[in-house]
């Protein structure tokens, strides 16, 4: 068994966004994929896709035309069980060691910054009028 070394800490440089660049055709892309169509999110509990009957609007707080998303309202009985779960989940997380759980962490940055980039900030800018600076 190797050793495990976590990479020094360092910022991600922030792209410019210039007109033509292809940084910029990401970001419109990805923009235009999140105005065309709203999502839809449900709740997750323990691992499971849990939808209830109160199913509400998120709107740009910018545009309140522009429908993003549709989520699901838990209630008293979502709570009890989204607690349970993660009571369930943090004793297998805390005998993980800690190499594996940095791994997790470090993979989950790795993909923010690369193939979600463009996703993450566009979902970023049109939630919370952000704009691309912010969101980066």
């Amino acid at each position: 068994m190797g050793n495990f070394r976590i990479p020094p800490p360092k910022n991600e440089p922030i792209l410019n966004y210039a007109p033509g660049s292809p940084e910029r055709a990401g970001i419109e892309k990805a923009l235009a994929e999140l105005k065309a169509a709203p999502i839809e999110i449900p709740m997750y509990i323990g691992g499971k896709e849990v939808r209830t009957g109160t199913k509400l609007e998120i709107r740009s707080p910018h545009n309140h035309k522009l429908l993003l998303a549709h989520y699901y309202q838990g209630g008293e009985q979502e709570v009890k069980a989204a607690v349970g779960a993660c009571m369930e989940a943090a004793k297998t997380w805390s005998v993980l060691p800690w190499e594996h759980r940095a791994a997790i962490f470090l993979k989950a940055a790795d993909l923010m910054a690369g193939p979600y980039r463009y996703i993450m900030n566009a979902a970023c800018m049109l939630a919370h009028s952000k704009n691309i600076f912010q969101a980066e």
